[in-house]
């Protein structure tokens, strides 16, 4: 007996703007349920800027790739995560090899999705940012257009780490620049990161976007940015003042 594969549809969960409750999840649906709810109370869904996009680990290939798709609010190492490997097999999306690290088993099967309907599903939801906040839609902007414009910034000796909006912050975005870039923290050099907070206001999303990336590469954004990550050592090699603790007010 043949058995009818099952349909993906992919939900975003956006939580209140302003409040600091909840996270922004893209939440797998198959057939209409809510599988990972099921199986995981432990933490959200993950973002979908990791899960989506051009590159979005979802795709699937024929060489299986484990995905994850939901991790603890502590961490994953305190109280686990859900991962899923995913394999296309012919004219077949197989999801399957549920595993949490935290739990001996995840009691899912393994699912069988027709791959065009799961491929329009992925590329269907990657596509669409109605869902968005003005910031996040500025954040996701300025961020396609910092790394299509990479030697701006190299100019610097700066690379960006990503562009942030969070939803309890909606009126502004957090730029992340590694000096000297993310190849010395993997080469075992030194490294800072460096962060700005910038204002979005109510304006078109992408004349924002422009007019930032603008502004960040015209002069060096370190004299105006938080060196806000790496070491003291590192700081002091650099040549660059560690910041001390902050005072309360």
């Amino acid at each position: 007996m043949t058995t009818e594969p099952h349909l993906l549809s992919l939900r975003i969960v956006v939580p209140p703007l302003g409040s600091r409750q909840g996270s922004v999840e893209c939440r797998p649906l198959i057939n209409g349920r809510d599988v990972l709810a099921e199986v995981f109370d432990a933490g959200p869904a993950d973002d979908p800027r990791r899960l989506l996009g051009p590159d979005a680990p979802l795709h699937a290939t024929d060489t299986p790739r484990e995905v994850r798709l939901a991790t603890a609010e502590c961490t994953e190492g305190c109280c686990g995560a859900v991962y899923v490997t995913i394999r296309r097999e012919g004219q077949h999306v197989i999801w399957s090899g549920w595993r949490n690290p935290d739990e001996d088993d995840v009691d899912l099967p393994e699912l069988r999705f027709d791959v065009s309907q799961y491929e329009v599903e992925v590329r269907r939801a990657s596509t669409d940012h109605s869902w968005e906040w003005p910031a996040r839609t500025v954040a996701r902007l300025l961020e396609e257009r910092l790394r299509e414009g990479v030697g701006r910034l190299t100019t610097w000796e700066c690379e960006t780490g990503g562009v942030s909006a969070w939803h309890w912050e909606p009126d502004q975005i957090n730029v992340f620049l590694f000096h000297p870039g993310l190849s010395a923290i993997e080469e075992d050099r030194p490294w800072l990161q460096f962060r700005m907070v910038l204002p979005v206001s109510g304006d078109d999303p992408a004349d924002q976007a422009e007019l930032l990336e603008a502004r960040l590469t015209a002069e060096d954004p370190r004299e105006v940015a938080e060196l806000c990550g790496g070491s003291k050592m590192f700081a002091d090699q650099l040549g660059y003042p560690w910041p001390g603790p902050r005072r309360r007010a």
